[in-house]
């Protein structure tokens, strides 16, 4: 599972890039969004990765993520209290387990919002101009993404 959070606007990009954001529904900056690990998606990511960072998540940070950020319909905060009563999962952690191995998806948690709003990395980017490889913060992190992620939590 990739996590593809968006660090540059798009003001001035062309049609076919914003058009990939949104079915991404990546609209904003410090958006975030998990996505399984199919050659669908994978083309999708590359087609934006000079406006997006990515790469594998591990469990433990989407069950620290989700139960920071996580939001309902209405902006009610997601608990283990209501994955316990709406699904098929104890907690939080076991439903974050789970979406990591491709065995569930957002949609199995009613009234899920997909979209993350984080806020900015502590510590900020280096620069939004350059690929994370070359010291920036666009593009492939890997197995770096958890300490992004952990860092707009």
């Amino acid at each position: 599972m990739f996590a593809v959070v968006q660090v540059r606007g798009v003001v001035n990009t062309r049609c076919d890039i914003k058009d990939t954001l949104k079915m991404l529904r990546l609209h904003h900056i410090n958006h975030c969004v998990f996505v399984p690990d199919t050659p669908a998606y994978l083309g999708m990511i590359r087609k934006v990765k000079d406006y997006v960072a990515y790469g594998e998540v591990d469990g433990k940070t989407v069950a620290t993520v989700l139960s920071t950020r996580g939001r309902l319909t209405g902006n009610v905060k997601l608990t283990d209290e209501y994955v316990r009563e709406h699904s098929t999962f104890a907690s939080i952690e076991e439903f974050a387990a789970a979406l990591c191995k491709g065995e569930a998806t957002v949609q199995d948690i009613p009234e899920l919002k997909p979209v993350l709003r984080l806020h900015p990395p502590r510590k900020g980017f280096k620069t939004i101009k350059r690929t994370f490889p070359q010291g920036g913060a666009l593009g492939n992190y890997g197995e770096e993404i958890n300490d992004l992620l952990y860092r707009m939590r």
